[in-house]
């Protein structure tokens, strides 16, 4: 086994491999970008390192930063948690000619199931159906049209690398394919480094059923069971479960059966997830992310195993621990996962809410598990994905299940930020879901959520924070520099990239700004910031402005043109989605105040209609 792994990641899932190797006793290395100088994952590891840099591509994305880090702190291993390099065979490459162990797939079952494209054809040799599509990037608009007129409107353009719903565009008409074909581009390279997309058939309402994998390098690879990831907004999932609801267990089965083939067909180790869609009694495969998905605690609550742990032992040269037989006997009851994401689904919208948490209470109980990156005063930004937290439940059966994610809802208090919470509840809530009706549409489709408002949160400061970036203790008269008003501190600092925590012997400014004493232990709380509105604003002045923070992509209007109401005039990227800002009524652009690359907080002015 390891004795040192460096996390090359950050939220959630940097703080879920760093809690699974303490308890295997093994030390963590955390890597952070100058915006997570004190994230959770930050504090929880045992040594860190700064990458420098606040967007991922500066940072998370910098091998070379990561690498540097990987030398300096002697880890013999490196794990990539989901995201960012995890689907990287360059990145994992290069962990390996620095002398440590990659904990994911070979480079070359990442490059054969990474690409969305010879994953396909790797499943057509493994005899597994894939959706409907072309097996080779296109190359331009001519290409889709020819496509959608040959099997039917509308059609999916879809990155050719990468996962997570990121540079997915549904294509109603050939009129739209000029505008999907670029930003399916644009964010295909800004997430996933590449810009190379293809096109497939959009099944009319499929469900979302994916199963995990595990494999060794002697040749032994397992399904662990099924999640039906099928309530999404965005092409991105919010909700799983498992098993899948009225979901034939021969079905199952061979499902499993050939993801194991298509395991075994690229000579896959490690986990991964096989994504199918199923309609009709048939099932398509979609693609296999060669990494771990958000979603395994929904595999984990129903089997007891630490997939995490698994991935190391794996990782580190031991077969797996389990046959096909033994896993079947182990999983019982029904399992959910419900996503919290920064994002306001006030009227169905799912707009980016960044910001800064003032108060983070999750759920606890029987069958209840908690996993967050964030506490309360941590700042959710932009730069980044929008997960907060998972809430993770187990029942008896469906049903109860459902009633104690919503229990858990219930208890949840995020403030400071808007969360998809209430959306998850009407969706847990609605028949069509009960009754297992729904889709991969039904969510966008279907559910009303035009009852869901966006609420201002309480003005109070935040609770929970005190210490957040130092404790202090209180000394008076008699301390070593005579002053009335010194307090020891602990603050972190960084010497030479690597990240320490110093006492220091300083004055209380706290007290001398305020003229009163301050009390031991506690800092000015910050004001509670108000969530993002729910849509681009007009004034009655004409001025049209941004509902979240984020960077202008692209602008396309000028000064002087005339537009129509609900006309895109600009794009904003927030928290890795496209978000088009647009006109609310017809007139002209009299006012244009924003350029591609400027950087936009809440409320600020993009144009003036008159």
């Amino acid at each position: 086994m390891f004795h040192k792994v460096l996390v090359a990641n950050r939220g959630e899932i940097a703080v879920r491999v760093v809690r699974t190797c303490r308890e295997l006793g093994i030390a963590t290395v955390a890597v952070y970008s100058e915006l997570d100088r004190d994230a959770l994952h930050v504090r929880l590891a045992d040594e860190a390192y700064a990458l420098g840099g606040q967007t991922a591509t500066e940072s998370y994305l910098a091998t070379e930063a990561i690498l540097d880090a990987l030398a300096r702190s002697g880890a013999d291993a490196v794990h990539p948690g989901y995201g960012f390099l995890a689907e990287s065979s360059a990145f994992a490459r290069a962990v390996a000619a620095a002398g440590a162990t990659f904990v994911g797939p070979p480079p070359g079952a990442i490059e054969t199931m990474g690409d969305k494209i010879s994953a396909r054809l790797a499943a057509e040799r493994a005899g597994v159906a894939s959706v409907p599509g072309r097996s080779e990037p296109i190359t331009n608009l001519a290409e889709v049209i020819a496509f959608g007129d040959s099997y039917g409107w509308p059609v999916a353009i879809k990155a050719a690398f990468g996962g997570g719903g990121r540079g997915i565009k549904i294509v109603a008409s050939a009129t739209d394919v000029a505008s999907a074909l670029e930003s399916a581009r644009r964010e295909a390279q800004s997430s996933f480094g590449h810009g190379e997309v293809y096109v497939e058939r959009y099944l009319s309402w499929p469900r979302h059923i994916e199963m995990q994998v595990f494999a060794d390098r002697y040749g032994n690879a397992v399904w662990l069971g099924e999640r039906d990831c099928s309530c999404q907004r965005r092409h991105q999932k919010l909700l799983e479960e498992s098993p899948a609801a009225q979901f034939p267990d021969e079905l199952r089965r061979a499902m499993g059966t050939a993801s194991v083939r298509i395991c075994r067909a690229c000579n896959y180790e490690g986990a991964g997830t096989v994504e199918f869609l199923y309609e009709d009694g048939s099932f398509y495969f979609l693609e296999m992310n060669t990494r771990l998905q958000v979603e395994h605690p929904v595999t984990e609550m129903l089997t007891g195993l630490d997939l995490v742990e698994w991935q190391l032992r794996v990782a580190a040269g031991e077969p797996l621990p389990l046959s096909q037989d033994a896993i079947a006997s182990l999983s019982r009851g029904h399992a959910i996962e419900a996503r919290i994401n920064a994002e306001d689904p006030a009227a169905g919208k799912f707009l980016p809410s960044p910001g800064t948490i003032t108060r983070l209470r999750l759920p606890q109980g029987f069958g209840v598990r908690s996993d967050s990156g964030f506490e309360s005063g941590d700042t959710v930004s932009q730069f980044y994905d929008n997960l907060v937290a998972k809430i993770i439940v187990w029942g008896e059966d469906r049903d109860a299940a459902r009633h104690r994610l919503l229990r858990a809802l219930s208890e949840t208090e995020v403030e400071g930020i808007a969360t998809t919470s209430p959306a998850i509840q009407a969706i847990l809530a609605h028949t069509d879901f009960i009754e297992a009706r729904h889709s991969t549409r039904w969510l966008e489709e279907c559910l009303d959520l035009s009852d869901i408002a966006a609420s201002e949160p309480a003005n109070r400061p935040p609770r929970g924070t005190e210490g957040r970036h130092g404790t202090e203790g209180r000394h008076g008269t008699g301390n070593p520099h005579g002053t009335e008003n010194m307090v020891i501190r602990e603050v972190d600092a960084e010497v030479d990239g690597r990240r320490y925590r110093v006492r220091l012997w300083v004055p209380d400014t706290d007290t001398a700004a305020a003229g009163r004493p301050a009390l031991a232990g506690r800092r000015t709380p910050a004001v509670s910031r108000p969530r993002a509105t729910t849509g681009p604003v007009l004034a009655a002045d004409g001025k049209v402005t941004v509902p979240m923070q984020g960077t202008i992509i692209k602008v396309l209007v000028t000064e002087g043109d005339p537009v129509e109401a609900d006309q895109t005039l600009c794009v904003l990227e927030a928290m890795k989605m496209e978000n088009p800002i647009s006109a609310d009524r017809a007139g002209t652009v009299k006012e244009l105040h924003v350029s591609v690359g400027d950087s936009l907080g809440a409320g600020d002015v993009v144009a003036v209609i008159g």
